[in-house]
């Protein structure tokens, strides 16, 4: 496709995906009660080849053709980076430092009872034929263990944001166990890939990098921003020139991660959480957020969507090893989150909704497999059944939360109440913060 055609395509994409996201994500929320997020991440599935691309493959075909996929794919992270930075922009420091020790604990057992399963299940799974050629059982194991730790760490960040959790301690102990066992998964993949053939650099480059990276900005970059925070300020509001100064960073940010074979949304989401507080974090966060979320996040959904089959788990067997990968993922992650943030200190009804939080995988866990099945790592039955615990473990993340946890506490004052609309539920959150 010429560049003129793709910019045809390109428009008539995001209109298509605009239109579906914000229609799946209020009917999500209309009649099941879940946030606006996850129903736009099943509409990404159902413009991909699992629903669309299978009742009228001509028409999917002609507004998503192949040679767009790279255009959509750098929209996609651009969409998912700037929102991790929002998310950030809204961090509550103090909240981590008070929950540190539990956030800790929360992730370290949320990192070691998958691994612990995936010692018995990465082998099965390769013995099922459902693994790529070449791989031994060490590979399925990290593979198969880095896929079932996985937190869907933008996914959590909107749920808590949606669900107006973004300023209490248990949104912050979520999101920093959250965020911590997202960056050591992407280690283990970075090890994987490294067995695989790219060599013990990557998985060095990737590990001693982001420790460095997180280090300089928790140390040294507060200090560099500082100024800009207390211009900004003196004159009351953020200029052009300021929020140009500001999405540069954003972009360096971002690239750092990239580069580092982790991903832009750990970059986003630390720039974010050093980040100046006062006018500065409130005025960017105002002026970006309605457009990163509207029009640029969906793309990111879009893009997994359009790499899912879901029809190719069509027997009884494997829907029987999907059950078996499920159980084993909800159990393993769940419990050990739940178990952990007990032993830290956390009351019943607190620890039971950090589990039901950590448990959802959403979009990270496509972006793990999708890297997996473009290596030859895993094979397309295996990745369409993490496609499926992915989006059960994200669709029951909110109901089994309100039901332990966020049901009690609106009753309590805790929390606010759920608004009908989850764009007005948004603005409260954002006021909240």
């Amino acid at each position: 496709m010429t560049p003129a055609e793709l910019s045809i395509a390109f428009f008539l994409q995001m209109a298509v995906i605009i239109a579906t996201c914000r229609l799946v994500g209020w009917a999500a929320h209309r009649w099941l009660g879940q946030p606006q997020v996850v129903g736009e991440m099943i509409a990404g599935v159902i413009l991909g080849p699992s629903l669309f691309g299978l009742l009228a493959p001509q028409i999917q075909g002609f507004i998503f053709p192949p040679e767009s996929k790279a255009v959509l794919f750098v929209g996609a992270q651009l969409g998912v980076g700037l929102y991790m930075f929002l998310v950030g922009l809204g961090f509550r420091s103090d909240h981590f430092k008070q929950n540190a020790k539990s956030a800790f604990a929360v992730s370290l057992a949320g990192m070691a009872a998958p691994f612990l399963v995936a010692v018995a299940l990465g082998p099965w799974l390769l013995s099922q034929g459902l693994f790529g050629q070449g791989i031994n059982s060490t590979q399925a194991i990290l593979f198969t263990g880095a896929c079932i730790a996985i937190t869907a760490f933008p996914m959590l960040a909107r749920i808590i944001h949606e669900r107006g959790l973004s300023a209490s301690p248990l949104g912050a102990l979520s999101l920093s166990a959250g965020a911590i066992d997202d960056a050591a998964a992407w280690c283990v993949l970075a090890v994987v890939l490294a067995t695989f053939g790219d060599g013990a650099p990557v998985a060095i480059k990737a590990i001693l990098g982001g420790i460095a990276f997180v280090v300089f900005m928790l140390t040294v970059a507060p200090r560099l921003l500082a100024p800009l925070g207390r211009r900004v300020e003196r004159e009351g509001k953020v200029s052009m020139g300021t929020l140009g100064i500001v999405l540069i960073l954003f972009m360096l940010s971002a690239f750092a991660m990239d580069w580092l074979g982790i991903h832009a949304v750990f970059g986003g989401f630390i720039l974010g959480c050093v980040m100046p507080r006062g006018v500065l974090s409130t005025e960017v966060k105002k002026q970006l957020e309605p457009f990163a979320v509207v029009v640029l996040l969906p793309m990111f959904f879009t893009f997994s969507g359009l790499n899912t089959q879901l029809t190719l788990v069509n027997s009884f067997g494997l829907l029987g090893v999907t059950a078996m990968v499920l159980i084993a993922s909800i159990a393993a992650k769940g419990l050990a989150c739940y178990g952990a943030a007990r032993l830290t200190g956390q009351d019943n009804a607190t620890a039971m909704g950090i589990g039901a939080l950590m448990n959802a995988r959403g979009l990270m866990e496509l972006i793990i497999i999708n890297i997996g099945l473009q290596r030859g790592i895993i094979g397309p039955a295996l990745f369409s059944m993490l496609v499926l615990m992915a989006i059960v473990t994200t669709l029951m993340a909110s109901p089994l939360f309100e039901l332990v946890y966020g049901r009690k506490a609106r009753e309590r004052g805790d929390l606010g109440a759920l608004h009908d609309d989850p764009d007005d539920r948004a603005a409260s959150s954002r006021a909240a913060i």
